[in-house]
């Protein structure tokens, strides 16, 4: 009886394997596929069976509707302009935060580190009447303010960054201070550009975070012209006709920033939570 050779075992076991991934792709890239393709296509189209799967011809239509009915360039700017300076000021205060609490000695460290961590035990929903109270009585609701500042501290961000800073040698930082070095060109020139990877994570993060928040700026948010994209797209389910084609477009446009960001910086992602996960 002829036995297999190692070799060809393991070739096998490749193919197989290859197999088993292309079979996972497709079958999580196929949602993606269908509602691009759903945004070219009429209501009727995307209704009809069997669906179809090639693209169609009224994407122009769509998009014209979409922006006739929610103003999707104002609300797209309203999203990546919140989005961006939300995940620009976080990922700042949190590495700063996490370098305070990773290299600095100062009285009560643990007890301020551990209200930190406890904040994340509280639900979002108990904060927001409190928040919009808050909002109100300086005069921010329906800006950029109210929905940027009440959660630019936050409790995850400061811990990522403070557990991959525990790795960074106390060593280098005495010898920059000895050199003349300040504390916050040690912070921006030596310590930040060793942090990419978690930067990254963090970035991500914070960006597909804001980038999906709708219960925060539906409450403070009130004129279109303000929208963000969740909460503009949300309104057209409310119409008397419901136009799937303009809705798979919307979905498509709102999905294409999280897709494009998370593609560039997945590589930091993964090492900023694993180097997270195994320091200090």
């Amino acid at each position: 009886m002829l036995k297999r050779k190692p070799n060809e075992a393991g070739i096998l076991t490749q193919i197989l394997v290859y197999i088993v991934l292309i079979i996972g792709v497709v079958i999580s890239f196929f949602p993606f596929y269908l509602m691009f393709v759903s945004s070219t296509h009429t209501s009727g189209e995307i209704l009809s069976l069997p669906p179809k799967l090639n693209i169609g011809s009224n994407l122009i239509n769509n998009f014209k509707k979409l922006n006739d009915d929610i103003g999707i360039l104002r609300v797209f700017f309203n999203s990546l302009f919140i989005a961006v300076v939300y995940t620009i000021l976080t990922v700042l205060l949190s590495s700063m935060a996490g370098y305070a609490f990773a290299k600095f000695n100062f009285k009560g460290k643990k007890i301020f580190f551990a209200i930190v961590l406890a904040t994340i035990m509280i639900p979002n929903q108990v904060l927001l009447v409190p928040l919009f109270d808050m909002m109100n009585k300086f005069g921010w609701i329906n800006t950029y303010k109210a929905v940027l500042i009440p959660t630019l501290a936050n409790a995850f961000g400061i811990f990522l960054m403070r557990q991959n800073m525990l790795s960074f040698p106390d060593s280098v930082i005495e010898a920059a201070r000895i050199d003349g070095y300040g504390e916050f060109s040690i912070f921006f020139k030596i310590v930040l550009p060793t942090m990419r990877p978690a930067l990254g994570a963090l970035a991500i993060y914070m960006f597909m975070n804001q980038w999906n928040n709708f219960m925060w700026p539906l409450i403070v948010l009130r004129t279109k012209n303000m929208y963000t994209l969740p909460i503009a797209l949300s309104t057209l389910n409310g119409m008397s006709r419901i136009d799937y084609g303009e809705i798979m477009l919307g979905t498509t446009i709102a999905t294409l920033p999280i897709m494009i960001v998370f593609l560039i910086f997945q590589k930091q992602f993964i090492k900023g939570v694993l180097g997270g996960a195994v320091k200090g």
